[in-house]
């Protein structure tokens, strides 16, 4: 159950007193005693996997199917911290198989679970092997392939794990799970299919066209799908985040609960936002531990409504670059600065590899970022930063008066690009209108411009700082940032060319900061 636009204006004010009163993070300026205090915690050993086993969970034997069918001579092998103990092993048997040179990729521009193609082009690696979690965000340049491998998991218990919270065997559940332990699911799908008959079984499906609208089909897909599950018949698809499921025709996603096998983490987030119309019940197989989810999404879909607001508020809009692999990464930050353009404010695109507080803190000028990345790298946690940190999806929110907040959220990018499933048209001009469209801010309760442009006045100044003036408001901003430096008490270091007079050189200090040596002892 989730509550529309109305619940969150009426309790919008309550969580607006409770962020005025988080503290700001010390991360701009410390004295350094934080630094000395501060208790560093130590990864735990990893264990490399054995000779015996090797070929197994790195799946040597496909890898090698892989690169002599694509006939690929340089690969580069893109390895998560923790399984790098097992990288040079894994290396020298497949260019011991193939002839074929291997390059290892220890460190990703970004998040480990997308696919570094830019690190990929630097070497000039024909094709991807990644290893570990993934995302299965679709790209585009290089062929990739990959390889999960096999996390622990006890069968059994996750069996009567499900069956102690679903004892009617009539229940629709859809299974969801971390691609870690995807390699039980034919066997899990054995055991319940014979129990239950309206269990849904999502399949891996990483192949780069992932926006499908819930009642589009296509015959491969069906065909695997019914190969899998004889008993789904008259189905229809969701395709979303690397799976595909089935659902039978009549129903809907309200109508099924989800049960999730894998750890608390960003992909159950992921799942539990998108489709947060279902109830979750997740198996932890490190913990061999069941739960119902207890997850407020309200809650936490309010916080995201704050943010919302705060994005309408803003007048310059910085668009961080978050990914350079995952496809159509391009054409969505173009739509985001025509979008805002239309919206009467102000864009500025940042590329600066891995976010952290200090990076975004040296741009005052900011009033608000959006990320463009993966699904699962999108909700960054921006309690600390000195400026909030929406979604694509919510920047579209507060820039698009066609698109109204009903609850339903939107994680990928892609769903968002014309074309897709879910995109909305920007509202077309009223002649009749003039221009003067305004509300009141739900946050500050000052007058704010909703000023909407559509005209094709601005097309071709795509880099153009001129934003034009709203008649209901006495003051226009013609470039915002340009304001905000005129109005700073310190622009910088100043010259005083002629103002200052001319000395020679003289000896400076010596030592550290400090202490001087000629500061003495005391």
């Amino acid at each position: 159950m989730y509550f529309g636009k109305k619940y969150f204006k009426k309790r919008l004010n309550d969580y607006c007193i409770v962020q005025s009163r988080v503290t700001m993070t010390t991360a701009f300026s410390s004295d350094g005693a934080q630094a000395i205090q501060r208790t560093l915690g130590t990864l735990a050993t990893v264990s490399s996997t054995g000779v015996e086993t090797l070929d197994e969970v790195y799946r040597i034997e496909e890898t090698c199917t892989f690169i002599l069918q694509n006939q690929l001579h340089k690969v580069a092998l893109q390895f998560p911290d923790d399984l790098l103990v097992d990288s040079a092993a894994v290396a020298a048997k497949l260019e011991k198989s193939t002839g074929a040179k291997m390059y290892i990729l220890g460190d990703t521009s970004y998040g480990s679970c997308c696919v570094d193609e830019v690190a990929a082009e630097h070497v000039g690696a024909e094709g991807i092997i990644h290893y570990g979690r993934a995302c299965l965000s679709p790209t585009r340049r290089l062929p990739v392939m990959y390889v999960f491998g096999r996390r622990a998991v006890d069968l059994e218990r996750c069996v009567d794990s499900f069956r102690e919270h679903y004892p009617d065997t009539q229940s629709h559940v859809i299974i969801l799970y971390d691609v870690l332990y995807s390699f039980i699911m034919g066997n899990l799908q054995h055991i319940l299919e014979s129990e239950y008959a309206n269990v849904v079984m999502s399949q891996i499906s990483a192949d780069g066209t992932q926006c499908y609208s819930p009642r589009q089909t296509d015959k491969p897909h069906e065909e695997a799908q019914a190969e899998t599950n004889p008993n789904q018949t008259d189905a229809q698809f969701v395709r979303k985040f690397g799976r595909q499921f089935a659902l039978r025709e009549g129903s809907s996603l309200e109508d099924y609960r989800i049960f999730y096998i894998g750890q608390e983490g960003v992909t159950l987030t992921n799942f539990m936002m998108t489709f947060n119309q279902c109830s979750f019940y997740t198996f932890d197989p490190e913990t061999r531990a069941g739960r119902q989810e207890s997850v407020n999404i309200n809650k936490a879909l309010m916080k995201r409504y704050y943010l919302i607001e705060r994005a309408k508020d803003s007048k310059v809009v910085g668009i961080l670059v978050g990914t350079l692999g995952v496809a159509d990464y391009l054409s969505i930050i173009d739509h985001l600065k025509d979008l805002i353009r239309k919206a009467g404010k102000k864009s500025y695109v940042f590329v600066m590899g891995k976010l952290n507080v200090p990076k975004l803190a040296n741009f005052l000028e900011i009033d608000i970022y959006v990320l463009v990345a993966c699904p699962e790298n999108s909700f960054l946690d921006c309690s600390e930063f000195y400026r909030p940190v929406v979604t694509p999806f919510e920047m579209e929110v507060a820039c698009n008066k066609n698109r109204e907040w009903t609850g339903e959220y939107v994680t990928s990018f892609r769903d968002l690009l014309p074309g897709a499933c879910s995109h909305v048209e920007f509202p077309n001009p009223d002649p009749d209108a003039d221009g003067d469209d305004t509300d009141v801010s739900l946050i500050t309760g000052a007058l704010r411009s909703s000023y909407w442009n559509n005209s094709e006045s601005q097309d071709n100044l795509p880099g153009s700082s001129l934003v034009q003036r709203n008649p209901t408001l006495t003051v226009a901003q013609t470039n915002p940032a340009a304001s905000f430096l005129a109005s700073r008490s310190w622009q910088g270091l100043e010259q005083k060319l002629g103002e200052t007079p001319v000395t020679k050189a003289v000896e400076g200090r010596r030592g550290i900061a400090i202490a001087y040596e000629e500061e003495g002892n005391s």
